[in-house]
Order: C-alpha cells, then sequence, then structure tokens
C-alpha cells in the first residue's frame, strides 16, 4: 500500500482522508439522511451536468438524464464498496446513462419531427465554466471555443467519452480506466485517437492558419 505527505492511501490509489469522507457520506446517505444527500448534489451535481452535457448527441437533454444519474445513484448506494472514490463511481454510472441515452436517442430520432431549427441551439461555451486547464482551455477566442466544442459533439461517442473525462474533467489515466471498464492501454489509446479525430473535425472548420499549441502525442508515454 502506498503512503504519501496526505497519509495512507488504500489499495486503489486513494487519500485515506478522502476514502474515509466519502465512506461517511454513504453512510449517511443510506441512513437517509437528508443533509447528506444535499452535499452529494452540492458536491458532485455540476460536475456531472458538464460531463454529461458533453457527451450527450442531444446536449438539451442534459438536464434529465443528470436527474436519473442522481436517481440511480441513490438507489445504488449499497453496491458502492468503497474500491474506488465516490467520485469515479458516480462518473461510471453517469457515462453509462449517457451512452444509454444515445443509444435510445439514435433508435428514435428517425421517428421524431424536430421542432426549431440548428439557429436556436444554445454553446457549450456559454453555459459551462472552465474547470482546469485542458487543450479547451488554451484557445482564448470565444467562437474558436464554441467550434471546438461543436467538432468534439462529431467525434466518435466512445472517443469522445475519453478526450472528455482526460481533457476537461482531468482524471487520471487510472481514474478513466475505473470509469470506463477498460485497460490503461485502451484509455491512452482511445484519447490519442479522440484528440486526432479533434484535430481532423477541426481542420475542417477551421482556417490553417488557427493553432491550437497541443499535441495528440501527449498521451503517450504517460501514466
Amino acid at each position: 500500500m502506498a503512503e504519501n505527505s496526505l497519509g495512507f492511501r488504500n489499495d486503489g490509489g486513494e487519500p485515506a482522508a478522502q476514502v474515509f469522507r466519502d465512506a461517511l457520506l454513504v453512510e449517511r446517505l443510506r441512513q437517509g439522511e437528508d443533509a447528506a444527500f444535499e452535499e452529494l448534489l452540492r458536491t458532485y451535481e455540476d460536475p456531472v451536468y458538464n460531463l454529461v452535457y458533453r457527451l450527450l448527441n442531444q446536449p438539451s437533454d442534459a438536464p434529465d438524464v443528470v436527474q436519473e444519474i442522481f436517481v440511480k445513484v441513490y438507489r445504488n448506494l449499497g453496491h458502492f464498496q468503497g474500491k474506488s472514490t465516490l467520485k469515479t463511481w458516480i462518473y461510471r454510472i453517469a457515462v453509462n446513462e449517457a451512452y444509454n441515452h444515445r443509444r435510445w436517442f439514435s433508435r428514435h430520432k428517425k421517428q421524431e419531427v424536430g421542432i426549431g431549427g440548428e439557429d436556436n441551439s444554445i454553446s457549450l461555451a456559454d453555459v459551462l465554466p472552465d474547470r482546469c486547464r485542458s487543450p479547451f482551455d488554451l484557445t482564448s477566442d470565444h467562437e474558436t471555443r464554441a467550434l471546438i466544442e461543436e467538432a468534439l459533439l462529431k467525434i466518435n461517442p466512445v472517443f469522445r467519452s475519453a478526450v472528455v473525462l482526460r481533457d476537461i474533467e482531468d482524471l487520471s489515466y487510472e481514474e478513466i480506466a475505473e470509469v470506463l471498464q477498460i485497460s490503461l492501454g485502451t484509455v491512452k489509446s482511445r484519447i490519442l485517437r479522440g484528440r486526432e479525430s479533434l484535430r481532423v473535425e477541426l481542420e475542417a472548420m477551421l482556417k490553417p492558419s488557427h493553432s491550437f499549441g497541443w499535441s495528440t502525442q501527449t498521451a503517450e508515454g504517460q501514466s
């Protein structure tokens, strides 16, 4: 078991203090404490909303999907064993729920008639706060940031999930592997391919003179 200045870590590599806080909050939730559920929402509602908003093909559905995620979190507290952080466990539920919603939307899209045009859509850059530095943070131009968000929605959802978790949510490779239930090698491969797909989409949308100052190679050789 590894140890650092914060104290001992569990087998999953999380600080002992965080493991204890997670266990305490989960126990309070299991006992039906209202204040505990309020703390859960206060801590995780915004991050989960931001994550889901970027993973959905129809971002306007994010509020409904987020609501369903927290219902599932509450109903499945008995399955949380503390082998990962509570955040990682919740993110796994969120990614799965976003995937299920995308699959449902794809099946029903051809059966529905949309109301309103693309001009009514809301730019992700207009509504989502920046929470960490990423390739997206390296562009200061508001319009360019909106284009990056638009390009992100065009890449393969499998790669999109990995890129969002790494470059926007700033999760470690180990945490992404836990959330997506894949190997570290697959995590790095998906990030690399996702960044390359994003670059290709941007090249088709932007003038060649634009430079983003980041490379698809940054995932190589890291752990």
